[in-house]
């Protein structure tokens, strides 16, 4: 039978060998790597066909994220893609399957903007799904045509390595930060959170993906779907191991009671001062409960308090009465400096004797939410959506505070969008912070996924960071994790208004994370620049002169013709 399409390999076992990927080869079977059905060839045999189900297929890994967290869904969600990918026969169609699908993904996990962004978010999507396109060319180079056995098995460290990749880009802040990343989708799975103590949400999206890869590769001849077995059985094993020695915090033997107040849904005029005071409100509720810390919600105090003296009062009161500090949070204009005149969103503790000096102001902006990047030549966004018409100031440096009796835990504050990123909550542990809290409102987005979402974070920065988070919102879902982010009592829903109290445990000692920071993404890196090494050095040796790569036959013994 002739071969079409391909050059031939000049090493076929080697991990970076090109293979024979035509159409017509895998319709004959030769590649052992399955093509779609018949049926389904027909549609996928379509450009617009093809183009939908790249989309469908980015967009199923969003399913396994709150609201439906289907989080076992995981680990098999990227298969359709990857399959997609390796059946396309030229790479460029290769790098446009990884486009479509990233944007796909992009807009299935971050669909809740559109009320804010409205069509601005499909061109977000859209670049955004760029960072997948060498994404596909890497998967159609590794998983196309019919791989040894050797390259099925590099595959399942490349092909991760370079999502990784993907998922470091984006996290900038600039590009809308690290939410959504894969293995975030694994908060309430104990095993991941354990294995994020080690390595982070870096190390679980590795892992999710590499099972995504070797699950691909059971669809195969029998050499890859060796290879994916024995993968398969390696990751179950180093999760194991990870789970039976990776040193873990260990309990300080105490607790501290620490409430949570939410106003619920307060719109319309006078909404802030009417928010306030349900807030204060809730406060009282808690007096005698032997509550050590209430933490209210992203800007439920619209003064600044060194301004405004009479609020400043009424929270000092409110401390004294309840016996407790309050942590709230400023969402106002203030100066610091002849340069630094604008609106901060800050966490201030007050005590009974007033606000302690404590202060920490928001260091890392929702991009279109809270600035807009490059307004010169973006601000036509807030003709189009809710993007913010004033950019909000930036904090400028991480704080942990003490309590003002000075015998509870130190506690690292951070606001809303900051518990999106591993590094923030990371760099709190080693300055000292016992109890994690996160201040947040995503009243904007009430009925959609995100606040359930944003509340999950919360489980993965406990796991990273050996340290209990409690994430107190305006309108829910507020809720609390302990140190291996495993959940403290019962969340706040998005239904409801009130006072909640939590024994949270404290825990002593760090994880391998916070002692070691990212270290899977310098992996990543390593393992990248190996399979582009040895990429380079296989195509200078086919390129040599006199070395020509071995001669293909059919079966009947004929050379195979060129591709054309």
């Amino acid at each position: 039978m002739p071969m079409r399409g391909g050059r031939l390999p000049a090493d076929p076992d080697g991990p970076v060998a090109d293979t024979d990927r035509s159409v017509g080869n895998r319709e004959a079977g030769e590649a052992g790597s399955r093509g779609p059905v018949p049926g389904a060839r027909r549609v996928l045999g379509t450009r617009t066909g093809r183009g939908a189900a790249a989309l469908l297929a980015g967009a199923l890994p969003a399913l396994a994220f709150p609201a439906p967290s289907l989080w076992w869904l995981a680990y098999v969600a990227l298969v359709p893609w990857l399959l997609l990918i390796r059946s396309a026969d030229t790479g460029r169609r290769a790098a446009l399957d990884g486009w479509l699908g990233g944007t796909g993904f992009v807009l299935a996990a971050h669909h809740w903007l559109m009320p804010s962004l409205h069509v601005f978010i499909v061109v977000l999507a859209a670049l955004l799904g760029l960072l997948w396109a060498p994404w596909g060319l890497l998967v159609s180079r590794l998983l196309g045509g019919a791989p040894s056995a050797g390259r099925s098995v590099a595959a399942v460290a490349v092909v991760p390595s370079g999502w990784l990749m993907i998922e470091l880009v984006r996290s900038w802040e600039g590009l809308g930060g690290p939410w959504g990343l894969l293995g975030a989708s694994q908060w309430e799975f104990a095993p991941a959170l354990r294995t994020a103590s080690v390595g982070g949400v870096w190390l679980v999206s590795l892992l999710v993906v590499a099972v995504n890869t070797a699950v691909a590769q059971l669809v195969g001849k029998a050499a890859q779907r060796t290879a994916a077995l024995i993968c398969l059985v390696v990751c179950a094993l180093g999760v194991g191991a990870i789970w039976t020695w990776a040193p873990r915090p260990g309990s300080a033997g105490t607790t501290t009671r620490v409430a949570v107040v939410q106003p619920g849904v307060i719109e319309g005029p006078g909404s802030i001062e009417r928010r306030f005071a349900r807030s204060e409100e809730l406060t009282r509720t808690l007096a005698g409960r032997g509550v050590g810390l209430v933490v209210w919600g992203e800007s439920s105090v619209g003064v600044d308090l060194t301004r405004s003296p009479g609020i400043s009062a009424r929270l000092t009161a409110l401390s004294r009465e309840v016996g407790a500090d309050v942590l709230v949070n400023m969402d106002a204009r203030r100066t610091d400096g002849p340069d630094r005149t604008g609106i901060f969103k800050s966490a201030v503790l007050v005590g009974p004797d007033g606000p302690t000096g404590d202060r920490y102001d928001k260091m890392r902006l929702v991009p279109f939410g809270e600035y807009v990047p490059a307004r010169a030549l973006l601000g036509w966004a807030t003709s189009v959506g809710k993007a913010a018409g004033e950019d909000r100031q930036r904090g400028e440096a991480p704080v942990v505070m003490d309590l003002s009796d000075g015998g509870g835990p130190r506690i690292g504050p951070l606001v809303c969008f900051e518990t999106a990123f591993p590094d923030m909550s990371r760099h709190l542990v080693r300055e000292g912070a016992q109890v994690l809290v996160a201040q947040s409102s995503t009243s904007t987005f009430q009925h959609s996924w995100a606040p359930a979402q944003h509340a999950s974070l919360g489980a993965l920065r406990a796991a990273e960071s050996g340290r209990p988070m409690v994430h107190a919102t305006l309108t829910g879902v507020s809720a609390v994790y302990g140190p291996e982010g495993e959940p403290v009592g019962t969340p706040l829903g998005t239904d409801a208004s009130g006072a909640a109290v939590y024994d949270v445990p404290l825990a002593r000692g760090t994880t391998l994370y916070v002692r070691l920071g990212a270290w899977p993404v310098y992996g990543a890196l390593a393992v990248l620049a190996g399979f582009l090494a040895a990429a380079g050095a296989g195509a200078l040796r086919t390129s040599a002169p006199g070395r020509r790569g071995p001669r293909a036959h059919t079966a009947g013994g004929s050379p195979a013709r060129p591709g054309r």
